[in-house]
């Protein structure tokens, strides 16, 4: 391909942004090429490798923090990014400097330019990036690294990384079916494939289709494996600013930990963490107290996140996690007023399913739907049309994401809340326009 070398930050994201325009996804061989040139980078930290539909950031985040917490030094390879391409590498729970991105990028395009000229083909997006953040966590001091998979696992990028300390599934529910498969047991199989000989393996054990998937491929390759049901814990107040929940531990069951996102499945995602960290950790003096401290400041971005006055967003977009929206709505228990929902969503998600349930579930004073930019984008046209299918509310046309949102203000009465949801592309736009775009001073 000929270009022009990018020169500085903006040049190089807008670089990379452009990476799916002329090649595609590889092989896992592909990527072990990639990472051996890179110089294998980070090969000798300790991986915990996440996976799974649902709550797999969260979860992360989660681990990182009480590590953390615990004094260790950690890394943590996340996507997608909401707002900026920085937020997928995070050393010490912040994500890196434009600084040290661009010369992380510059480092992996002089191998990926040699590449070329040898005929290989240039890794995808996601790669590159996966590329990118091992070399930037090679050259720090952190020990633990956690490592989030893209789509799927078996087949992902991350999965090139061959040593693991422990893996970790999450919830596991339809997403991406047209690549991943359109049952459940397919898609914990894909999922599952992270599973490394002798590597023990936490997973959330809520689906028995899935479960029994897990099983079988830990008992193949003779891997440790602990199944986390919700008898693990049991959820003792749900409000807007955190839930609190107390472990089946016998160490903890009078003690209640707070997550502070509004959100009940969270409870499953910290004890995953908890006892993920727990295993981690087994040889060594903890102190528990740490741990409910960092689980409780943890701030993750577009999960039932109050980011603007009676602002919800949230980043559900699968029908899985519409679901868990729609049991959380529950629990909070708010009946003084009803709901605007501000939805979008993508070509590739199922999102009549989605709008299905939103509707049967989450009872709305009207349904505001806007389009994102993006090629994959359902016209706001097309999704009304299929809102109107399942329910007799208002529903709103707003093309332009900001005009929705300050459609979404104008109609709410004065103790409704607004939940924006449907995409991440959507969640990611709302949050820039809300923090950083001045749309609160206008509202």
């Amino acid at each position: 391909m000929i270009r022009n070398k990018p020169e500085n930050y903006e040049e190089a994201a807008a670089y990379i942004e452009e990476i799916p325009k002329f090649t595609k996804k590889h092989t896992l061989e592909h990527t072990k090429e990639f990472l051996k040139r890179l110089g294998n980078p980070a090969a000798d930290r300790k991986v915990i490798h996440v996976a799974g539909t649902n709550g797999k950031g969260s979860v992360c985040a989660y681990i990182q923090a009480i590590l953390e917490s615990e004094g260790k030094k950690t890394a943590f390879f996340t996507s997608p990014h909401l707002v900026k391409i920085n937020e997928r590498m995070q050393v010490g729970r912040r994500p890196v400097s434009d600084e040290v991105f661009f010369r992380a990028f510059e480092e992996v395009l002089e191998v990926v330019d040699k590449m070329g000229e040898e005929g290989i083909l240039h890794p995808s997006y996601f790669e590159f990036l996966y590329g990118m953040g091992m070399k930037i966590f090679s050259h720090t001091d952190v020990e633990y690294i956690v490592l989030e998979t893209g789509l799927g696992g078996r087949l992902d990028a991350t999965n090139s990384f061959e040593n693991p300390a422990l893996i970790v599934i999450t919830s596991i529910s339809l997403d991406h079916t047209d690549i991943l498969g359109d049952t459940i047991e397919q898609i914990a199989a894909e999922k599952a494939g992270i599973i490394k000989q002798g590597v023990p393996v936490i997973f959330d054990g809520s689906n028995r289709q899935a479960s029994a998937v897990i099983r079988k491929q830990a008992e193949k390759l003779r891997a440790p494996c602990r199944e986390i049901t919700k008898n693990a814990f049991e959820i003792r107040e749900v409000n807007r600013k955190y839930i609190a929940f107390s472990r089946a531990d016998a160490y903890d069951k009078d003690i209640n930990w707070h997550v502070p996102i509004c959100a009940v499945y969270q409870a499953m995602n910290a004890e995953l963490a908890i006892q993920s960290a727990e295993y981690l950790l087994r040889d060594e003096k903890i102190q528990k107290d740490r741990w409910r401290n960092a689980v409780a400041a943890v701030q993750w971005k577009g999960r039932m996140e109050e980011a603007g006055e009676h602002f919800v967003i949230d980043g559900a977009h699968n029908p899985g996690a519409i679901e868990a929206f729609a049991e959380s709505i529950r629990a909070l228990g708010d009946e003084k007023a009803l709901p605007v929902i501000l939805f979008s969503a993508v070509s590739d998600k199922k999102y009549e399913q989605m709008i299905r349930i939103l509707c049967e579930k989450v009872p709305a004073k009207a349904y505001i739907v806007t389009e994102i930019e993006d090629k994959r984008k359902i016209s706001a046209g097309e999704l009304r049309e299929v809102f109107s299918r399942y329910t007799t509310c208002d529903i709103i046309v707003r093309e332009k994401i900001e005009d929705a949102v300050k459609t979404a203000y104008e109609i709410r009465e004065e103790e409704s809340y607004i939940y924006c949801l449907g995409s991440l592309y959507l969640a990611g736009t709302v949050e820039k326009l809300l923090t950083g775009g001045g749309l609160h001073a206008e509202l």
